[in-house]
């Protein structure tokens, strides 16, 4: 007969969960299935609808990202005095915002990468092969420069012009060295919390970390902006700088072009070292 206090244990604590805690749990056998390496190249991939699908998403969402975004940041601009726009934290919640939201939307067909930084980080980590990273990027510089030139449309040349053109440089009183680690540190936020938030072992173990991917992925993106918002206006998505500068089109936005796209792809590298070398590797066995 079921004893009284084991009725209240309803919903997601019915069930006694009688796993073993700390880091003995991590030398038994495998409690979920590990997704194999993608391969370098994958030729059936060229003749599948799906891989097409997916890049066709990659550049809808970067092109609404950066429609978005950049829109947000020439209007800050704009704005006679802060206390009339939504400033830097408005600035970092639309950034942090689009990024939670198109992941959640096209997570299920391409990955919701949206960020040629993020693609280069889950190659490294074999989480897609070379082919499908490649036009996974070129689609999304593709977007984000079509975005960038919806922008200047709407706000027409001169105004796009004046406000900046939304473009990534280093703010003065900043080193080129300092912008170039803010970019490292704030896109290896990023990745590592992608490559966190997609992780099978947690997903095996949560079944609601699928789900809330999204959550902490666009969170990390709004907490990195305002952080560095200040130094280079946040770059950590290369697509994102480029669209700008090339409708923007002037020698500040190009001087400095490279650390938007070095720095990112150094933060990437390192966020997938880490994790995949660091945070999941194999323990040793007891004896």
């Amino acid at each position: 007969m079921e004893r009284r206090e084991d009725r209240v244990h309803s919903g997601t604590h019915r069930f006694r969960d009688r796993r073993e805690l700390g880091t003995s749990v991590q030398i038994h056998d495998k409690d979920y299935k590990e997704p194999p390496a993608a391969p370098l190249f994958e030729a059936a991939e060229l003749t599948c609808w799906s891989f097409y699908r997916a890049a066709i998403a990659e550049f809808t969402a970067t092109f609404l990202f950066e429609y978005i975004t950049i829109l947000t940041v020439i209007e800050v601009a704009k704005s006679p005095t802060k206390c009339s726009s939504v400033g830097v934290q408005g600035i970092a919640w639309a950034f942090g915002g689009m990024i939670f939201t198109l992941v959640y939307c096209t997570s299920g067909i391409s990955g919701g990468h949206i960020n040629p930084a993020v693609t280069f980080g889950l190659f490294l980590g074999r989480k897609l092969s070379l082919t499908r990273a490649i036009l996974y990027i070129v689609m999304q510089c593709g977007g984000a420069i079509c975005g960038a030139g919806v922008v200047k449309w709407f706000q027409g040349q001169r105004e796009f012009e004046l406000r900046g053109g939304g473009a990534n440089v280093v703010s003065d009183g900043y080193s080129k060295v300092d912008g170039f680690g803010a970019e490292i540190i704030g896109t290896f936020v990023l990745v590592y919390t992608v490559f966190s938030a997609t992780d099978a072992k947690l997903s095996a173990r949560d079944s609601h970390v699928p789900i809330l991917a999204p959550l902490p992925i666009g969170f990390a993106v709004f907490l990195v902006h305002l952080a560095t918002i200040p130094v280079t206006g946040t770059g950590i998505n290369p697509a994102r700088s480029l669209g700008a500068a090339i409708i923007y089109d002037r020698k500040e936005a190009w001087d400095e072009h490279w650390i938007f796209w070095a720095g990112p792809f150094t933060g990437a590298a390192i966020a997938a070292a880490y994790h995949q070398i660091l945070i999941r590797a194999i323990p040793c066995k007891q004896s």
